[in-house]
């Protein structure tokens, strides 16, 4: 059946996750994507990797290969007067334009929305950009490092009660990840609104403001407690942390005084839960250094199955920690097919996560893989009276 949005005609200029992954989720709804790469080195997620065997390749990398599944690719230089006229007209005929240029840079690539909201006002188009498009910190511009802690998050897996540790951010580009998220639901927002005035509009996307929005409890604990959250736990109630058994980790939440009883019956009754510095879930809290020590001398010597299972008889939400290879392996996300795969004319056969959601009527399908550099220019340009030939001829292409 035709996807959820397969009416939908979306052009993407993407050199990075942030707009790449906005336009997968619709890609991956069905939507008709154009990605525009630079001629010669294209996207900079080719050159990423990972790469099978480690060997870079340019059309092998596994990030833009799950990326770009379900997109059309061209190249255009943007740069070239030539180049911003065929993005104006293929901008012409879009429902949306998706792009993660630099603010400083917008109006050198053609992305002036007033002037290609003129000649096609239902466009709408979608600006991500690190601190937004206004304001102080503007022009400033950011890598994943530098987003994750103008965004916060970076002193949540700080420890302020140990300044030894430094704050940590995680693996790969996670903070455009969260940007290509609210991009999209933006994007899909204003082309919703567009049904009852037909009108597009510019819709704005801050990455800091991403990472700032989703930090939880941290603005109700700051100002009201005057705690910083912490990923060891340093939050007014105990215990919810990580432990490490022997061999892994797991998660424990017993936040509940019921959960906490079940949690001391789990441990055998020790007779240091009974004692008055653990009494209820403020007490623990406030003495959870103490704590702390007691619950990893006995969790050391568990093993996650067996503590988890334990857990889960008595109603108690303990979690083991997931490793890249237990995702992978998953017995239940094997069951449900949440791994697709599919072949590639240079990388050969690529498995990769599916959609995490389900519809009935108008399901998820992965149709095509990512296209390799240029390959539908002549094509997608054809569409648009564009001789492809003479645009790489003269470099544009």
């Amino acid at each position: 059946m035709p996807g959820a949005l397969a009416h939908l005609r979306v052009v993407e200029i993407g050199d990075g996750v942030s707009a790449a992954y906005a336009t997968k989720l619709l890609a991956d709804l069905g939507a008709d994507v154009v990605k525009i790469e630079p001629p010669g080195r294209g996207d900079r997620t080719r050159h990423r990797g990972p790469f099978p065997d480690g060997v870079p390749h340019p059309e092998k990398s596994g990030l833009f290969l799950y990326l770009n599944a379900n997109k059309h690719g061209i190249t255009l230089d943007l740069a070239r007067p030539e180049g911003r006229d065929a993005l104006g007209r293929l901008a012409a005929r879009a429902d949306l334009l998706v792009h993660d240029v630099h603010p400083t840079a917008m109006a050198a690539s053609g992305l002036d929305y007033e002037r290609l909201a003129a000649a096609h006002p239902p466009l709408v188009m979608t600006s991500i950009a690190p601190f937004g498009l206004d304001g102080p910190h503007a022009t400033y511009r950011a890598i994943d490092v530098v987003s994750w802690n103008a965004g916060g998050v970076a002193t949540l897996n700080g420890e302020p009660r140990h300044p030894e540790l430094p704050p940590l951010k995680a693996f790969g580009d996670q903070s455009s990840f969260q940007a290509g998220v609210n991009a999209a639901i933006g994007s899909l927002g204003a082309l919703f609104a567009r049904v009852t005035t037909g009108r597009g509009e510019h819709v704005e996307v801050s990455t800091q403001e991403c990472l700032a929005a989703i930090l939880e409890l941290t603005f109700e604990f700051w100002p009201y407690c005057g705690l910083v959250a912490s990923r060891l736990g340093a939050k007014p109630i105990q215990p919810l942390c990580f432990m490490e058994c022997r061999d892994g980790w797991i998660y424990i939440c017993c936040v509940e005084e019921h959960q906490w009883r079940q949690f001391v019956e789990i441990m055998g009754s020790p007779e240091w839960a009974q004692m008055e510095l653990f009494e209820n879930r403020l007490a623990r809290g406030a003495n959870f250094d103490a704590l702390q020590v007691l619950l990893q001398e006995w969790c050391r010597e568990q093993s996650v199955a067996d503590l988890y299972e334990a857990a889960q008889r008595r109603r108690v939400p303990f979690a083991p920690v997931s490793t890249m290879g237990d995702l992978v392996a998953s017995p239940h996300l094997r069951a449900r097919g949440f791994f697709a795969t599919i072949d590639h004319p240079v990388a050969g056969s690529v498995e990769m996560p599916g959609a995490p959601y389900r519809m009935s009527a108008t399901p998820w399908t992965l149709r095509m893989p990512a296209p390799t550099l240029g390959q539908h220019t002549a094509e997608v340009l054809a569409e648009i009276g564009v001789d492809a030939g003479a645009l790489r001829r003269a470099g544009v292409a």
